[in-house]
């Protein structure tokens, strides 16, 4: 049967959720066309519509998270857990098993969805929802004239056409005023990424530009951690601006966090193999600062709503401290940064959405929901390079990870764990249980 998902106007973004009335959930998929002097009945006005299955036919994985590239002429969609990759026209595989594609038709203005639907049987269209894919910019200047009034210190400054992925990563890291980092940063990632579909994809620019030792902060009240002021329950409308500040700071330096993990190990090789790391590393890192940026975005703009604003409060800066205790090897950085604090942000992160939920703060609960689904597929990331280079080098990504907590992290790692976020990020149990307590040498 044939289903009308509205008309062309109503989508702007790059991909939806499409649930039906039985309960069935597509991902539809709006993406720029690869030939526009085609005339495929699922194109028009240089885009291309196709709609499959939400769900990874592997493990359930989500596939409106998946990461989308170009091969042999055509959209592959990877799932994020475990990055079986999907053709989105056909739903062929590079792994052996097929994904369920459903026929886009554009007719006249309208996106019509071809579903299969048993004789008899009354199959409606329930909701369409845009996947979560903006930041909440404050200041951005007009997409049209991203180099316009360069000289305006309240602007953010782009760099030009010749600069290397590196050159940006290090402007971004120096980078102090945090709207202008969250402008950069999903700047950055979006032109990347336009970029890996055309011609003249960006230099990555390996070993001509150094890190910072630490990225500034903007008129920051900081402290030690164990200085940091109580935030309470979330029962008080202080408690619930103090919690949403302090994961603000953290999704800040998680932007950091996710640049320099791509300049400052760009010219890492895997020991025995000498291999390089493939620009689909650089990808995958920058869209996960391109989220940090979107999170960060949504905690300022909630802060805000609430009567406060961001730097309002004490902050601290240990999650830096790991990333200088891990800047020497990437095995270690990926070990602490993403497979411990990233997935001790699955084990916290339903209590803090349950406390918001009790007080009754619907919109922070909404905000938070996004983070939470965003996070697992950051974990992911991690997981999968860790694998990555564990495979290239003949070890055990277990133990390897295990060998840099026991390192570089200072005490247990401690639960309950998120057993269902951490399994759908790829960490099975053996990463996590029955670690012994050793702290790290100082």
């Amino acid at each position: 049967m044939i289903i009308n998902c509205g008309p062309l106007t109503g989508f702007t973004q790059a991909r939806y959720v499409i649930h039906m009335s039985t309960g069935k959930r597509l991902v539809l998929f709006r993406l720029p066309s690869i030939d526009p002097t085609s005339s495929k009945p699922n194109e028009k006005e240089g885009w291309s519509y196709y709609a499959m299955e939400a769900e990874c036919p592997h493990a359930g994985g989500p596939m409106a998270d998946s990461l989308i590239d170009i091969e042999d002429s055509a959209y592959v969609a990877s799932c994020p857990w475990h990055a079986y990759d999907f053709n989105v026209e056909t739903g062929e595989s590079s792994v052996g098993i097929k994904a369920c594609t459903y026929p886009i038709d554009v007719r006249g203005d309208n996106v019509m969805l071809e579903f299969p639907a048993e004789d008899g049987l009354n199959v409606a269209l329930s909701k369409i929802e845009p996947v979560s894919e903006k930041v909440k910019l404050k200041n951005a200047r007009p997409s049209e004239t991203p180099t316009a009034k360069q000289e305006d210190s309240g602007m953010a400054r782009y760099l030009d056409d010749d600069a290397t992925l590196c050159d940006w990563a290090v402007h971004i890291l120096n980078t102090a005023h945090p709207e202008h980092k969250i402008e950069l940063t999903t700047h950055l990632f979006a032109i990347f990424t336009e970029r890996e579909a055309s011609s003249s994809p960006m230099e990555i620019g390996r070993g001509t530009v150094t890190a910072p030792d630490q990225p500034p902060r903007e008129k920051m009240l900081t402290v030690n951690p164990g200085a940091m002021p109580r935030t309470g329950r979330g029962g008080t409308l202080k408690s619930r601006i103090a919690m949403l500040h302090a994961l603000a700071n953290i999704e800040l330096w998680a932007i950091d966090l996710a640049i320099d993990i791509c300049v400052r190990f760009a010219t890492f090789q895997t020991e025995k193999s000498s291999e390089q790391l493939p620009r689909a590393y650089f990808h995958d890192w920058l869209k996960v600062a391109s989220d940090e940026a979107k999170h960060f975005s949504l905690l300022r703009t909630r802060l805000e709503e609430m009567g406060s604003h961001f730097g309002a409060l004490p902050v601290h800066h240990s999650l830096w401290l790991s990333a200088q205790e891990t800047a020497y090897d990437l095995r270690a950085r990926i070990s602490i940064i993403a497979l411990v604090h990233e997935a001790r942000g699955l084990d916290v992160n339903p209590m803090t959405i349950q406390k918001f939920r009790l007080s009754g703060d619907a919109e922070s609960v909404e905000a938070l929901e996004v983070i939470h689904h965003d996070e697992i597929t950051h974990v992911t990331t991690g997981h999968r390079w860790l694998t990555w280079i564990c495979n290239q080098e003949g070890t055990d990504p277990v133990q390897v990870f295990r060998s840099n907590v026991q390192k570089h992290f200072r005490g247990p790692l401690r639960g309950p764990f998120n057993e269902e976020a951490r399994l759908e990020a790829g960490m099975d149990k053996r990463y996590y249980e029955e670690m012994p307590n050793v702290v790290a040498a100082s």
